[in-house]
């Protein structure tokens, strides 16, 4: 076990005045996670950083204040208003950076897949406080023996999805490296009406924001909620990748247009070894969350570098046997037909049906604050997140780009990301989280299908 030990924590504020006040949120802020998300870099500075002792903290320290003058909400609270609702304090409250030591190494951590040790190197978040209370980013940044360092950060999903979050820590590291800012953000909510009331009901029916199914024979999620999870970091070659592309797109009917993408190939394929993996009966209903950026789906299109949520999540369903007897095309087909109904229209529809609900707490997962009300995709369901086109990686503070970034810990059933490999080379990697039960039959059934498509 790698142990960690805690040195110093700072309360890093914008470095000049920001706006002091109420900000609204938008709906797409207030639903779904609005816990902390983590991530994590890992970085094997040059011997010239190493040897200046202090640097690589001082750079952290003063470019975080430099770039929260630009990204002031990160620097503020949150806090709930009537209805489950919650409203943005900007009162540069600041962000916690945490000083940590470790007499590990690196190569200790091996190729970086999930493990326990992990956790000690992302900001715990004291979900005990009172929101207003709570820092809506924190930063560990803990040094190695052998010189390396891991940069682990939690920020506020009610604040910043991913996008916006790897928005900021990109404009940080380029204020790191004495460059100017690239990208202002945009922060106008208002573009999404946020605040307003309602105008109208929805004119879509927004199967999304009702309960996915429930395991045949159970009333209620709290038995699967119990269950033991373990993560696994699944990766795929571009051969591998490719040949998933061509098992789903053989089946495809030609009146479907375009080939199946990447995320509707994987995303299947990781939807039915599931149902595969967990035994289900033929008859299960099963549900897939797939979260759509609307930035670009919208007319006109949001801002560049609007910063705030603008994903909202739609859902595929289906029943187990169809989807594990019929071709991998079939489940692609379920998934993009869910993505095809998100259109501008769709977008404000969504919104309209949340603004008119007099209450947000049944659209919220709370799980980390010990709420377990909200909306549950372990298992017979499962959520599906794409980081494909997400600009993750090179990612440096000044003493390099890092030799891994990931995700941090997360335990929920059916939780699972995809992301590109890292060295470009059209690899791909599944970070999933399942049932311990469940998980070696998973990994049999996910690599297995390509096996025998190698063999035909």
């Amino acid at each position: 076990m790698v142990v960690v030990s805690l040195k110093a924590s700072y309360t890093v504020k914008p470095s000049e005045p920001t706006f002091d006040g109420r900000l609204s949120l938008s709906e797409w802020d207030q639903i779904g996670t609005i816990t902390h998300v983590p991530t994590i870099y890992f970085y094997r500075p040059s011997q010239d950083w190493i040897m200046r002792d202090g640097d690589i903290l001082a750079t952290l320290r003063d470019s975080l204040s430099r770039v929260l003058v630009h990204f002031y909400p990160l620097a503020g609270r949150l806090c709930w208003i009537q209805g489950s609702r919650l409203e943005l304090e900007c009162n540069a409250m600041g962000v916690q950076l945490i000083e940590a030591e470790s007499q590990a190494t690196l190569d200790d951590f091996g190729d970086f897949a999930p493990s326990p040790d992990l956790e000690y190197l992302v900001p715990c978040v004291n979900y005990n406080s009172p929101i207003h209370e709570l820092p809506l980013m924190l930063v560990q940044l803990t040094k190695f023996s052998c010189g390396g360092i891991s940069l682990g950060t939690s920020i506020s999903h009610a604040v910043a999805d991913g996008q916006s979050a790897l928005h900021f820590i990109d404009e940080w590291a380029r204020l790191a490296r004495g460059e100017p800012l690239g990208t202002p953000p945009f922060l106008d909510r208002k573009v999404l009406r946020a605040g307003d009331s309602p105008i109208a009901p929805p004119c879509f029916d927004h199967a999304e924001f009702s309960h996915p199914p429930l395991l045949m024979g159970a009333s209620s999620t709290v038995e699967e909620r119990k269950k033991g999870t373990t993560v696994s970091l699944l990766k795929l070659t571009k051969t591998q990748v490719e040949r998933l592309k061509k098992m789903a797109n053989d089946s495809r009917p030609t009146e479907c247009g375009r080939p199946y993408s990447r995320y509707e190939t994987i995303a299947a394929h990781i939807w039915r070894c599931a149902c595969n993996a967990r035994g289900h009966k033929p008859e299960q209903p099963t549900a897939i969350g797939i979260c759509i950026d609307s930035r670009s789906r919208m007319r006109p299109p949001l801002p560049q570098g609007y910063f705030g949520n603008a994903t909202l999540d739609v859902i595929a369903t289906g029943r187990s046997g169809e989807l594990v007897s019929k071709p991998l095309g079939y489940a692609s087909s379920r998934i993009r037909a869910a993505i095809e109904k998100v259109t501008d229209e769709y977008v404000w529809s969504a919104i309209d049906f949340l603004k008119n609900q007099p209450d947000l707490s049944q659209f919220q997962d709370l799980h980390a604050l010990g709420n377990d009300e909200g909306p549950f995709y372990g298992n017979p369901n499962l959520g599906v997140i794409s980081w494909l086109t997400l600009p993750m990686y090179g990612i440096d503070f000044g003493w390099g780009k890092e030799v891994y970034m990931g995700p941090g810990p997360h335990d929920f059933d059916g939780d699972s990301l995809i992301l590109p490999g890292h060295d470009g080379d059209g690899s791909l990697v599944v970070a999933l989280c399942l049932q311990v039960a469940h998980m070696d039959a998973f990994k049999n059934f996910f690599y297995e299908a390509m096996a025998e498509s190698s063999i035909n």
